[in-house]
């Protein structure tokens, strides 16, 4: 009789559920632990060390992922913050700034999350390296954007790249180009782990490659792994010894997200001389933001509440925008010191993101991920800051770059601010068809094979697209515009076209006599 059996009988024979499904986890954890045994062997030796600390970790949130039962959050206890746990950014704005600016400048670390490939706008490569404006891309325009405040400040803010398996290499080829730039650029890759499959559970991996049949069995686990990746990379011991203090981390397709000097300045001087540990930058929701991650109290601390997180039965007031005003922008300002102390004490406690994928073969697997924002709670001190929401301004979709491409912003050195002719505060809602996402993989050129140039867009409240459907020069699209041409018909807008709360379908083509 084999030991799973007995043990199994055993449990049986004792109390029934509870300790049969014990045994059951526990054959489990054995079984992967076995499978990662065998793909470590598999690791050449330069890869050994990074490797089996990958697997390492992979393991312990396995091991997690068995013992946690049901919603990670208790709906009962979910609070709303306190008064003074999300301050107003007016407030913070308010106390100015101080003369040695500099030297606050200095202690600072500038973090972007680059693991993500471009997938959602067509495109197979980083997403960092799509041009975004005048053919810069997200990666230039962060550049310029840290470059000019080494500049004008005489200070040596670097800036740090956590990239993944997927974005690595194509990265570290184009860094050359800003050599002469005054940046220095550091790079660490966030961890590696085998996706495993819905029914076993068992790693899909047989070996460590990414290549051929395993190209589909490794994924980076979300931007959570930030934490113990820059502390084994070594990074944030050298930072600290160079006298660092914060780093402000966020998207790196958030073109909002630049370093704000009086968030920084709050850090370091906080008016009532407790340092905070952790600041998360919110911003108010609009219907567009339901599902996005809110702030709360929970058992006397601040904590971040994902939608998946919520009992169903809680979903319908979780979104409602009247109770949870706000939501998490991912724009986060956290101490190095903490993040060392809590890596150190293995007290970094963020809930795990169960992400079922579905193979190209057609087979069902999940992938366990964390949310870096999730970790507030783990932190002294933490701090709501509501921002406006021109520090939240994500490029996700083909959407999103016509609006950040069009005469709504102004570029200045790397940061992009809306324009002052526009009469409202919000940008347009635009809805791109799949014409428009098929093409876009490291240039715009055939994005912008539809656009003569980019439509005036400063009056525009909604735009719909759908179709095969051209722009000509010096459109103006004002009001709620909608465009749909059927399947087989293509319509292109004509040059000088003003189009004003207007509806526009069938067949309109307009070709060169």
């Amino acid at each position: 009789m084999s030991r799973f059996v007995q043990d199994l009988s055993k449990a049986m024979s004792q109390d029934g559920a509870s300790q049969f499904q014990e045994v059951i986890r526990q054959e489990l954890e054995l079984s992967v632990k076995k499978e990662l045994e065998k793909i470590l062997t598999t690791a050449p030796a330069q890869e050994f060390e990074h490797t089996k600390k990958d697997l390492d970790g992979f393991r312990k949130l396995f091991h997690r992922f068995l013992q946690e039962k049901g919603p990670s959050v208790d709906w009962g206890k979910i609070q709303r913050p306190p008064e003074d746990s999300i301050q107003p950014y007016e407030k913070i704005k308010a106390r100015g700034l101080p003369d040695n600016i500099s030297s606050v400048l200095n202690k600072l670390v500038v973090v972007k999350l680059n693991g993500g490939l471009g997938t959602s706008m067509g495109c197979k490569g980083p997403k960092s390296l799509i041009g975004v404006r005048n053919e810069n891309t997200f990666l230039d325009l962060t550049v310029q954007q840290i470059e000019h405040l080494n500049k004008t400040y005489n200070t040596d803010v670097p800036l740090v790249l956590m990239n993944s398996f997927n974005t690595d290499e194509d990265t570290k080829k184009i860094l050359q180009k800003y050599n002469h730039c005054r940046v220095k650029i550091y790079t660490f890759n966030q961890s590696r782990y085998p996706r495993i499959n819905k029914e076993s559970l068992l790693p899909v991996a047989k070996d460590v490659s990414y290549s051929g049949e395993n190209t589909e069995a490794w994924y980076p686990p979300g931007h959570g792994d930030i934490y113990a990746s820059f502390y084994n990379s070594g990074l944030l011991d050298t930072f600290i010894g160079e006298g660092k203090e914060y780093i402000f981390v966020s998207n790196i397709d958030n073109l909002g997200a630049t370093v704000d000097l009086y968030i920084l300045n709050h850090l370091m001087n906080s008016p009532n001389g407790k340092r905070c540990e952790f600041v998360m930058e919110v911003t108010n929701k609009t219907r567009a933001d339901v599902k996005g991650g809110t702030l709360t109290q929970y058992e006397g601390k601040l904590r971040l509440v994902e939608i998946a997180q919520v009992p169903k039965a809680h979903v319908d007031e979780f979104k409602s925008v009247s109770k949870f005003k706000i939501f998490n922008t991912n724009n986060l300002w956290i101490s190095l010191a903490a993040v060392k102390r809590l890596q150190e004490q293995n007290a970094i406690d963020m809930e795990i993101i169960v992400n079922p994928k579905t193979l190209d073969g057609g087979l069902n697997v999940i992938q366990l991920e964390t949310a870096v924002g999730a970790a507030i709670k783990s932190f002294e001190n933490s701090l709501g800051i509501n921002v406006p929401r021109s520090r939240f301004l994500p490029v996700k979709t083909t959407s999103d770059l016509l609006l950040v491409m069009s005469n709504l912003y102004s570029l200045n050195a790397g940061s992009l601010t809306m324009s002052e002719k526009r009469e409202f505060p919000t940008v347009p809602l635009v809805k791109l068809g799949s014409s428009f996402t098929k093409f876009l993989c490291f240039k715009v050129q055939d994005y912008l094979r539809r656009f003569e140039s980019i439509p005036d867009m400063l009056e525009l409240d909604h735009l719909t697209v759908s179709g095969d459907v051209t722009f000509g020069k010096n459109v103006s699209l004002k009001g709620t515009v909608i465009i749909i041409a059927n399947h087989g018909d293509r319509i292109d807008i004509p040059p000088g076209a003003v189009l004003e709360n207007k509806i526009v379908s069938g067949n309109l083509r307009i070709l060169d006599h």
